[in-house]
């Protein structure tokens, strides 16, 4: 069954469905594969049932049209991009650098930290940031420990220096990568290796001066969670099981808190099916209530040292007790007392890998005590408040638990790919035999595509299949790397993109920006589309904003004469804003939790630096594009 209507229809649908898609995505209340499928899915549904026919009569928003994008030879790139990335993690290619930032003296600690910025912000422009900043975070820790600086003064300048990095390849980000393949889609000529490298580097330095400079002045001083943490929504999410024997139980809530628990903020009350939510005024505590409560790493230490039954049940006390008794070389298992039970245990925080297999996995379904011989104690999860039993919370990139167990276990933990370590020991990871063949790969392929010798999807193929080839990962491996949510989420956009571009959507935008104030003149015009694409990508991907804001770009240049080349790197660059907003990169989310940030701390230390980099492409583009408006001219 289908239903023709007046081709003015379709644009204002698809305009109004990216409208809808923006607010989903900035509102963050589905996870982001299930909004892309379901935008996807509209615009499948109303493509079949209201087709825009051209002059012969085909059908413009097929299935065939539509879902073109997910065969994109950017996208299958910037998948095979990721697979090289897992394999150099992997083999730990990149562990003979990362000893050279070894400090033996506190002047070389600091020394060591600014070599690691700079090393960041090089290879960045040529790898994947992703592993590189999750292979600086424990190194960088270490160091600041050494100088007695706090993580949070330096954990966003890494994470910023690795997106500034991006700027100048186009391996550099995803980002760029899908800039380039949105214009060939639409006609025009791809973008080159090196074609915004001199740009893309003069934004990078005087980003990274001030990223070195201001950005650890600007940052508060937290040098430990109790400090940052109480009070706030970046406390540990823990849940306590009333037994029978329980000292909890008859205790009443006065003044809003439990006496035993006076450091605690007891968000829920599970009893016999039913959710009780505060406050709890007047409330007693029965056997088996189940309360869920928020706590800093600290104030659960305290009361596992003092009251270990409040947080371990029966059940994990006698697993703690089993892998006690496995490391001391005992037959059975021996129950421990509350002092032997502190001396057995040590607490470390692990933070979710954006890539890890246990991301979207319940903790029941993970059986992390078993796998990992850990108990896990708490949860801690960006500005977002948790109301649910710990078992049943399903675990996102960038989620840091709090986990206890023995030393042997939380240094097994650091081998474990799906996960980082961010307290705990610091023991060197043993040397991988594949290191140097993932690393000559790895070269090899990035030489082949700067030379021009080979196009990127083809380089990147071919990388991947010879990691795998070469046993520096296993199949199952590779595919793990490749991330489900940049599959669908830009699979998705192109076909929103290629919607835009087709029911002339794109154009309509175009014109409403002419019709701007001031925006008269090339450079001006410039101007206003980098600060418009750079706030959007603070609120949306980065990806995303990328792919709907190309066609808009070129839609524009052809209406003012300028080059298309221009306003499509003006895209690249600003969509690589992402500073902003911990939601905007995967590397901001990353230091997130090492870094003990709240999201007002992206606000105040990106805001800044997307106007200073405003500022310098305003230079850049008279200068180097040789656009006019404004005051030069």
């Amino acid at each position: 069954m289908e239903f023709y209507l007046d081709p003015i229809f379709h644009m204002w649908f698809v305009l109004g469905l990216t409208l809808c898609a923006v607010v989903a995505f900035a509102r963050d209340k589905w996870p982001l594969e299930v909004t892309s499928v379901g935008i996807l899915t509209i615009l499948l549904l109303f493509g079949q049932f209201f087709p825009l026919l051209n002059a012969q009569g085909r059908n413009q928003l097929d299935a065939m049209t539509l879902l073109s994008g997910f065969a994109n030879p950017s996208l299958v790139a910037v998948l095979a991009l990721l697979v090289m990335g897992q394999a150099v993690i992997q083999t730990d290619a990149l562990r003979p650098v990362s000893r050279l930032f070894r400090a033996s003296s506190p002047l070389f600690a600091w020394i060591s930290i600014f070599a690691i910025l700079i090393f960041v912000l090089g290879v960045s422009a040529f790898m994947n940031n992703t592993p590189l900043v999750i292979l600086a975070i424990p190194i960088i820790q270490a160091l600041a420990a050494q100088v007695k600086l706090s993580e949070s003064r330096i954990m966003m300048p890494l994470s910023y220096a690795a997106i500034l990095g991006g700027m100048m390849t186009l391996v550099g980000s995803s980002t760029n990568l899908l800039v380039s393949s949105a214009m060939e889609e639409l006609g025009y000529s791809p973008i080159g290796f090196w074609d915004f490298t001199k740009p893309g580097l003069v934004l990078a330095a005087v980003g990274f001066v001030y990223v070195v400079l201001i950005v650890p002045r600007i940052m508060p001083e937290r040098r430990s969670m109790t400090e940052d943490f109480v009070g706030s929504e970046k406390e540990f999410i823990a849940e306590f099981d009333v037994a029978p024997s329980s000292s909890l139980v008859g205790m009443e809530c006065e003044e809003g808190r439990f006496p035993q628990l006076p450091d605690l903020n007891v968000r829920l009350i599970q009893r016999a099916g039913q959710l009780i939510l505060p406050p709890f005024e007047g409330y007693v505590i029965e056997a088996n209530d189940i309360l869920i409560v928020a706590a800093t790493r600290d104030s659960l230490a305290q009361i596992l040292s003092k009251h270990p039954g409040y947080l371990l049940s029966e059940d994990e006390a006698d697993i703690l007790s089993k892998f006690h008794s496995e490391e001391e070389g005992e037959e059975e298992p021996r129950d421990l007392d509350d002092k032997e039970l502190a001396r057995s245990r040590t607490l470390a925080e692990v933070m979710i890998n954006p890539g890890s297999r246990l991301v979207d996995m319940s903790l029941e379904q993970i059986g992390f005590h078993r796998q990992f011989k850990t108990i896990i104690l708490g949860i801690q999860r960006r500005a977002r408040v948790v109301r649910r039993r710990l078992g049943r919370i399903r675990l996102e990139a960038g989620d840091v638990l709090l986990v206890c167990g023995s030393r042997t276990a939380i240094e097994d933990l650091r081998g474990n790919q799906d996960m980082i370590v961010l307290s705990g020991s610091k023991q060197d990871l043993a040397k991988v035999k594949k290191a140097p063949v993932a690393a000559a790969i790895f070269l090899f392929v990035i030489a082949l595509a700067a030379a021009g010798m080979m196009t990127i999807p083809v380089a990147a193929i071919t990388g991947a299949v010879a990691m795998i080839a070469t046993g520096c990962l296993n199949v199952r491996q590779a595919t793990r790397a490749v991330d489900r949510k940049i599959f669908l989420l830009v699979g998705s956009m192109l076909a929103l993109g290629a919607a835009l571009k087709t029911t002339n959507g794109a154009g309509y935008l175009a014109e409403r920006l002419l019709e701007l104030p001031f925006v008269d003149t090339p450079l001006a015009l410039a101007v206003v589309l980098f600060i418009i694409v750079a706030i959007t990508t603070n609120v949306l991907t980065n990806n995303a904003c990328a792919i709907l804001f190309t066609p808009i770009a070129m839609n524009l240049a052809n209406e003012v004469g300028i080059d298309p080349m221009t306003l499509a790197i003006t895209v690249i660059f600003a969509a690589n804003c992402s500073f902003a907003s911990p939601i905007g990169y995967q590397t901001n989310l990353l230091v997130m939790g090492p870094g003990h940030y709240r999201f007002g701390d992206f606000i105040k230390a990106g805001v800044p630096l997307i106007l200073i980099l405003w500022v310098t492409y305003i230079f850049v583009a008279h200068y180097y594009f040789g656009l006019n408006g404004l005051w030069f001219k």
